[in-house]
This record gives C-alpha cells, structure tokens and sequence, in this order.
C-alpha cells in the first residue's frame, strides 16, 4: 500500500516499523458540543483506513483520544453553568451514539486527557530538565527555537512563523517568544487544575495528544492521522515536543484528510456555518452520510450541499438494492432449480474477481475509496445484468451479493441489515402470496388492489423474471 505522506509530500510504500502491525494514533474530538460533517471527516476516513488495514491482515493498534480540557471546554462549561467534567461526559456520551451509528469502530485505546495528567506532567518535566522549556508567571513554554527540525512538517520557516505568530498569541499569554507555545497553564480563577511542579494549572493542548500517544504507542508510531487544519501548529508541536522528550522519531507517516466546506468555506463551528451529524440525520440516514464522505478521495476537499446528500442516498440505495435483488433471485433460482450456461457463469464470475482487484488496486493507492466506490458499482452493473439471464446459477450471484457486501463492509456500509425489524412482515408476505394467485389466475383488478394494499403498508413490489421482490418504499 502507499500512502501520501504529509512529511515528504509524497506517496510512499507503507513499510510498518513491526511487520504486519501498525500503530496509529489520530487525534479526536474536543468534547463541548455535537461533532459535525466536518468533524465526522477524520472519523470515517481514518475509521476506514484501519478498516482496510486490518482486512489487508495488519493487526492494528490504534489510539484516539478526547480532548476533555481546554479553553472551549471551559468556556462552554461557563456559559452552560456547568462544570468540565459534566460537559466531557455529556458530549462523549453524545459522540458515541453518532460514532456508532456511522460504523465508526471503537479504538483500541481512547483516553482521555484528563486521565493523562500525570503522562503529561513527566513529559513536561523532562522537557524543561532538557532546555527545551521554561517557566514564565503564567505557565511553562516549549522554546521553539532550540528545536532545530521545528517546521519540516508544515514546511514553514521558523522566521516566518515569528512574523506571524503574534496574531496567534491568546490575550494574556507570556513567552519570551511569540513562536513559542504553552505545555502548562498556570490556574486562573474559576478554572479546573492540577497540581505540577509550577504550581496549580492544567495542560496546553498540543503536549496531551503528544503524552497519550507516547502512553499507549509508545515513543515512535507508524501512522499519525488528522483533519488538515492541524498540520500546524497542532501537529507541528507534537512533533517538536514528542522528539524533543524522547530522542526519538514521533511519527513515520502522517496522513491528512481535506476539509468540508460550505459555499467554499471550511465547515467551522467558530464560524457558525457547521451542520452536526445529528441534525442531519433528522432527514439522511447515518449510512447516507458516511457513504457521502467516503465518495470523495480523502485528501481533497469536498463541498457540503443537500444535492449531494440525495445523490449518496440514491447511490448507496443502489448497492443495497443490487444485493436484495440478487439474494432474492439467487433464492427463486435455487427454488426452480434452474438449469445454467457454465461458460456465461465463468465470465461472470470473472467479473467478480475483476471488482475486487479494482478495488484493492485502489485502496492500495493511497486510499483512494472514490475509485474503490466506482469499483464495487461496476460489480453492482454486472450483477444487476447477470440476474435478469437464465443462464447465471444461484451460486454466482449469491458470489456477486457476497462480494459487494464484504466490499462494501471495508468501506463500513452495511449493505445488508438483518435485524428483525427491518424483515418483511408477514402480514405483507401474506398479501403477496395472495396476489401472486390472483395474478396466476388472471384476477388483475385483485392484484392490483392487493399492490395497493403492499404500498400503504410501505413497502413496494417489482416485478422481476424470478417472481415479486418487495422492498420498503
């Protein structure tokens, strides 16, 4: 597999530092509201990544945290009249049902920064014994200039950071450098802290990732993941200040997914032009939504628009149609125990196994699942063909259902749902059958009202060479 590498802009073989398990870490949300379209972003792709991984027979160990405290939290803690801790656990809470929803696998590890504290004391603590930082009267700082690689993965110059980085400074903050940033806050009143070697505070936000991921990965990773946006300086700290602590390289791919925008704007919740996952979900189905992020390739930027969202719906509904109809014919097949054409079944067959190489092909390249997508519809033409001929088995296109399934699955879309709630009812199949008699014995004035009947129920009837296949309208 090869993957762009945002440290070298450039796609290289992915070459696991322990054959056959990678290490991943990427970094989560900051839990004080509903997460968005754009959040869910990182989520799906990196969710599907190691989906993929592990389909490919990696073992995976992947690490995505909560970032539970932080200026936002706290503020949002304000403003609710609420404390931190009762905000984080609200909105995990909240995370979780949409994460879940969407086929986001839980992560090997998911910690919390405030569960980290002493982690990120020491890594702290060893930063200022090595230099690296010093204490002011409001916190400690990492000083960026005695970090001589501080930029290689932005690909920004140290001076021009300086230019600029006076706009980024936060009202109030001290350093002896505006470059510099902070790894400890010292308390201000009504805040939550900690205790530290420099009195009571809490943590920046950069040195938590930095400090759960050296917890629960270890010093060096394989891959590390995020939203564009925190190329810098979220990542371009960690980078600093994770070497910088343990002598060690932090990362050896790093992997960046485009932005959401609207009306070409980054989708942001500081901008108030965001749509939660949750709202959204009030008209498209968690599916719908994950299978409208997964269409575009990860690294670009995709535009946001209800238009789109039909289209993923009218699409995804492809695939699962394509796979009810061929479990269904392959059924009525097997019920007539059809005679089949072994020539026309080889070619279809071959077809099959053509889909699939189309799609690992694409996935090995850089996680491309738009063309992984094209693939797996490609395999869904065929099939919608091959169960209209006489000549298929039952068993190719049972092969054919099972293999845009398991396709599918790689990309997390249930194509397939057998909950019993979602099992035709027996009042409708009893409505079939009796319509399918009346059919039989030319009563078409029946037949037609008993369709009426299937409809009001809310499912429809397709007429198909194999007999009746009914589907929720």
């Amino acid at each position: 597999m090869r993957i762009f590498n945002t440290l070298t802009r450039s796609k290289q073989e992915l070459e696991t530092i322990v054959s056959g398990h990678v290490k991943m870490y990427a970094c989560g949300p900051t839990v004080y509201n509903y997460f968005h379209v754009g959040n869910a972003r990182p989520f799906i792709v990196f969710d599907t990544l190691r989906r993929y991984l592990e389909y490919r027979g990696y073992e995976v160990e992947f690490c995505q945290n909560f970032t539970d405290i932080d200026d936002k939290m706290i503020a949002s803690a304000l403003s609710e009249h609420s404390s931190v801790k009762e905000i984080a656990d609200r909105y995990i809470a909240e995370y979780y049902i949409d994460a879940d929803k969407l086929h986001v696998l839980r992560p090997t590890y998911q910690p919390r920064a405030t569960e980290t504290m002493r982690e990120i004391i020491e890594m702290i603590s060893t930063l200022v014994n090595k230099g690296y930082a010093y204490e002011m009267d409001d916190g400690v700082y990492f000083d960026v200039a005695k970090f001589e690689r501080y930029g290689r993965l932005s690909h920004y110059n140290l001076d021009e950071l300086r230019d600029g980085a006076s706009d980024r400074v936060l009202k109030g903050e001290e350093r002896q450098r505006a470059s510099d940033f902070a790894l400890w806050k010292k308390k201000k009143p009504g805040e939550p802290f900690w205790e530290s070697p420099w009195g009571e505070g809490r943590p920046g936000w950069h040195i938590e990732c930095s400090a759960m991921n050296k917890k629960y990965l270890g010093d060096t990773i394989d891959i590390h993941c995020g939203g564009q946006d925190l190329i810098f300086p979220h990542h371009e700290n960690e980078i600093a200040q994770s070497e910088a602590a343990n002598d060690a390289p932090f990362a050896k791919y790093w992997m960046h997914n485009g932005f959401v925008n609207v009306n070409n704007e980054k989708m942001s919740k500081s901008t108030g032009n965001f749509f939660t996952v949750r709202d959204i979900t009030k008209l498209y189905s968690y599916d719908v939504i994950r299978f409208f992020v997964i269409s575009s390739h990860y690294r670009m930027p995709i535009n946001f628009s209800e238009d789109l969202l039909l289209s993923a719906k009218a699409s995804f509904e492809r695939i699962t149609n394509a796979v009810q109809n061929l479990r269904f014919v392959a059924a009525s097949k097997d019920r007539l125990s059809q005679a089949s054409d072994e020539e026309k079944n080889r070619a279809f067959v071959a077809e099959i196994d053509t889909a699939k190489s189309a799609f690992l092909c694409a996935m090995d390249d850089d996680l491309n699942t738009a063309d992984a997508v094209t693939a797996i519809f490609e395999l869904v033409r065929a099939s919608n063909l091959a169960s209209t001929s006489a000549d298929i088995s039952a068993n190719s296109l049972t092969r054919a259902a099972d293999m845009i399934a398991e396709l599918s699955g790689v990309l997390g879309l249930p194509v397939e749902d057998s909950s019993e709630e979602d099992k035709v009812p027996s009042e409708v199949l009893h409505l079939l059958e009796n319509r399918t008699k009346a059919k039989s014995d030319k009563d078409f004035a029946l037949a037609d009202a008993l369709r009426s009947q299937v409809e009001s129920l809310g499912y429809q009837i397709k007429d198909t060479p194999s007999g009746p296949l009914v589907t929720r309208i």
